[in-house]
């Protein structure tokens, strides 16, 4: 059974009811934010190869801006009245996808896998835009924010995955270890 999460008030505006279905949207996006937050650092941690200054060093401000988004977002479901659960439990238990597959591996490989869980959050992001478009226009402009910075990221990391002839090489890819294989094959 879905929880209620309907505040008891709310920014000006917005009804009671529509604030609940906000927070409820906003919620999985905290989730999604820090999961990638810490999914990212993983990479940092465990990318090895000869790209990995360059995957190392291109991670760390995606991280620091990911944690930036994480705490737009819980700053906005706190002025909608909601409660921002950002505790690693909760973000487990609500969660809707699977850990972070990948290892300690190739750079190339890890940006494969990169690849698929950033189309992921993408895809959610705009699923949530347009859900909030219908409700209030600071949430919808607070996550199309967000959704430009998250295709820049995922720009960066498909450079490194794509041929001149503009052939992406997780193209097809349906696990991050699939996508990791594939990119790995380019390395």
């Amino acid at each position: 059974m879905a929880q209620d999460l309907t505040p008891e008030y709310t920014v000006p505006g917005v009804e009671l009811d529509a604030a609940g279905r906000l927070i409820g949207l906003l919620r999985m996006r905290l989730h999604a934010l820090n999961d990638l937050h810490l999914t990212l650092k993983h990479v940092h941690w465990n990318v090895v190869g000869p790209h990995f200054i360059a995957v190392h060093e291109m991670v760390d401000p995606q991280v620091d801006r990911v944690r930036d988004m994480a705490d737009d977002v819980a700053e906005r479901i706190a002025a909608l009245g909601g409660v921002a659960q950002g505790t690693p439990g909760v973000l487990v238990e609500e969660r809707k996808w699977e850990d972070y597959s990948i290892g300690r591996a190739d750079a190339i490989a890890h940006l494969g896998a990169l690849d698929l869980v950033y189309t992921g959050v993408i895809k959610d992001v705009r699923a949530a835009i347009k859900e909030a478009a219908e409700t209030d226009p600071a949430t919808e402009d607070l996550l199309i924010e967000q959704l430009r910075d998250l295709e820049q990221f995922q720009w960066f990391v498909r450079a490194h995955l794509e041929s001149t002839g503009g052939k992406l090489a997780t193209a097809g890819a349906a696990t991050e270890t699939d996508a990791a294989s594939r990119g790995a094959d380019l390395g």
